[in-house]
This record gives C-alpha cells, sequence and structure tokens, in this order.
C-alpha cells in the first residue's frame, strides 16, 4: 500500500466521509479495529460442526476472514456501511407467503444485484476520499471476499448480530445490506458500540419453518431454507421439502418476524424497487420460462446466480406443495418429460408430482 501523507486531521477526515456516505446513498457509516478474535472462536466452533454445509469457501481461506490485514496488507481500519433494501412498492411477503399458487422471493433479491449497486458506491467513496488526501491503500467488498462483515459491521456501531444471525439496527431492523473498505488510514474508531437488545426474544427461533437456528446465535445452513435454495447445487433432502413451502429464492420468515423490523424504512434506492411480476409471481409461469427467458427476465439480478436449473428445482417443490390443481399435474408431467436426462431435477418433479397425487387421493 502506498505512504500515507502525515498531515491529514482524520477527524475531520471522517466527518467527511461520513457526508459523502450520505450523499451517495448509505444510511449509516462506521469504523473499526480489525481484532475479531472473539468472533474468530464463533466461525471455528460454527465450522468444526459442519453447518456450512456445502459452502466450502467459509473454511478454505484459513485465517484470512477473521484476519483482515491477512487478506489486505496493512489494513488497520475497516469502514462499514449499511443501505436500505426493502421496495415499497413490493406485494407483502405475508400475502405471497398465504398464496400457494404464488412463488416468494426473498426481498433482497428483487431489484438489481445489490453486489454491483453497493460495489460501485463504495468505489466512488473511496475515490472522493483519493480526491481529497492522495493515494492511500484499501480494497471495496460487498460479500465478495473472506470477510466477516457482520462481525465488522457489529464493531462499528451499525448493530448486533441477533439470534437469527443477522445484524440488527435499533433504528432501521435488519433490512439492509452491508459494505466495507479495508483501508490503512488510521481513522477514529467509531466511540458508540451497539448492546444486544434480543433479550429473551425467540421469535426468529420459534419461526423458522425447517429449525436452522439451533441455538441463539447459530444457524445450521444444512437446514437453511436460503441455503437450500439459493447455495445448494444437488437435491435438496427430502424432510426440507414440504416446509419450504411455496419459497423458492431465499426465506426471509426469521426477517419479518422480528419485532425490530418495525422501525425499519423502505428504500428510496430505485436499483432496489421490485421488478414486477417477481414480488407476487405465478408458479406455474415461473416454471414455464426457458433458459432464455430465465437469463432475460433474471439480468442483474442476483436471483440469476443459481442458475436455471436451480430455479425450475426449487419450482417444483413449491408446485408439489400447492394445493391440487389440474394444470400443476399437466406442466409437472410436461416438465419430466422434457428434462428426464436430468437426474436431479427429474426426481424433483416426480416428488412434486407425487405429493400431488395424494393430495388428490384425499379429497
Amino acid at each position: 500500500m502506498p505512504e500515507i501523507p502525515e498531515k491529514i486531521d482524520y477527524d475531520q477526515l471522517l466527518q467527511k466521509i461520513e457526508t459523502w456516505s450520505e450523499q451517495l446513498g448509505f444510511q449509516q457509516l462506521g469504523v473499526s479495529d480489525i481484532n475479531l478474535s472473539e468472533h474468530d472462536k464463533h466461525l471455528k466452533n460454527w465450522l468444526d460442526a459442519g453447518y456450512h454445509g456445502e459452502m466450502g469457501y467459509m473454511a478454505k481461506h484459513g485465517s484470512k476472514r477473521s484476519h483482515p490485514e491477512q487478506l489486505v496488507e496493512n489494513t488497520t481500519r475497516v469502514i462499514s456501511v449499511r443501505m436500505d433494501y426493502m421496495p415499497p412498492d413490493c406485494e407483502l411477503s405475508d400475502a405471497v407467503l398465504a398464496k400457494p399458487e404464488m412463488g416468494f422471493i426473498s426481498r433482497y433479491a428483487l431489484g438489481r444485484d445489490y453486489h454491483k449497486v453497493m460495489r460501485n458506491r463504495l468505489q466512488k467513496l473511496s475515490d472522493r476520499i483519493k480526491a481529497n488526501i492522495g493515494e492511500f491503500g484499501y480494497r471495496v467488498f460487498v460479500d465478495s471476499a473472506p470477510v466477516l462483515e457482520k462481525a465488522l459491521a457489529e464493531k462499528s456501531g451499525l448493530g448486533w448480530i441477533g439470534k437469527h444471525s443477522n445484524l440488527i439496527n435499533q433504528r432501521a431492523g435488519s433490512w439492509f445490506f452491508l459494505g466495507e473498505i479495508y483501508t490503512d488510514l488510521p481513522l477514529p474508531l467509531s466511540d458508540h458500540h451497539t448492546e444486544n437488545h434480543c433479550g429473551t426474544c425467540s421469535a426468529c427461533i420459534d419461526t423458522c419453518p425447517t429449525g436452522a437456528i439451533v441455538e441463539p446465535y447459530t444457524v445450521d445452513a444444512r437446514r437453511c431454507i436460503s441455503y437450500l435454495t439459493i447455495e445448494l447445487h444437488g437435491s435438496i433432502p427430502v424432510e426440507f421439502r414440504r416446509d419450504m413451502g411455496n419459497r423458492i429464492y431465499g426465506c426471509d420468515d426469521c426477517q419479518l418476524c422480528c419485532p425490530w423490523n418495525r422501525f425499519s424504512q423502505p428504500t428510496s434506492e430505485q436499483d432496489f424497487f421490485s421488478r414486477h411480476p417477481l414480488d407476487a409471481p405465478d408458479l406455474i409461469e415461473l416454471f414455464c420460462w426457458d433458459e432464455g427467458t430465465f437469463l432475460k427476465n433474471t439480468e442483474g439480478s442476483a436471483i440469476r446466480r443459481i442458475g436455471h436449473r436451480r430455479w425450475l428445482r426449487n419450482i417444483a417443490i413449491a408446485l408439489g406443495n400447492a394445493p391440487w390443481s389440474k394444470k400443476i399435474i399437466e406442466i409437472l408431467q410436461e416438465k419430466k418429460q422434457q428434462y428426464s436426462y436430468d437426474e436431479m431435477l427429474a426426481e424433483h418433479i416426480e416428488w412434486a408430482l407425487a405429493s400431488q397425487r395424494a393430495m388428490k387421493n384425499e379429497k
């Protein structure tokens, strides 16, 4: 990293950075040191328990995740930011979850891919710092490298890590994204530590459809619907399929029930506004998308990362959980024939068909 000029008023610089951050659309900014020893222990225990499932990247970077200076040499501070993402124009989540013929998509994925939006804004923030003081050492991250972003955000005063493992802000709930700038600038540390306000509340633990929050502050990803529908590449375990309901991309249940989200505010960032009809889509219509249509309709969206194959896998389960319908049976049979060569996908479609037949027999 380049050498930092000596005559800089870092208190004044931080005030400017906070102003620039607000101008760029971030709702809050904080600065932390790089001591993550406490969180490192939790991470190791989590990995040793195998709770990361197939997310091998959580373990392969060794100690870099909890030692920022090993990831980016000479790092002494981390600037953490948050940006609200709840779309103001989307169908209410509870309403979609209550209609099994519709598909529920996690609200964070209804707009433009947040990785691109946040990374672009953080780069602009870094450019403004450089224009003000000259060259300095930094690197921007948005969920794209071995970074303990929630731990760093907690240390910087942006909130506390809740029992569901998401960051909660006392004035804004948890509907926000996080991003970081690793830097060698000796900026003043945030002087406000956020106390944990979860108290005796267990709403998220009690609400989780698959019991993924195995104990307070510990999520077994292998049971989590977000992991199952997004991270898992192969077959979704049969034991979780019924509990997935109509959730086809992610799951927001632990946030929907959190009392602190009564303080959350809709985003004003148009990039995060919902792309209709994904806020309340018809399952059969989505299941009929060929790969070209899927790619076109998910352009610029985080949804595209799972690919068309897993998209169909997830929707097949949702159709299997929907009330019996002749139309559903017909489209499942059509797709089963179309994808007979794909063992994984055909197996999920056959499960959905069996589920539909069972419901018909119960009538």
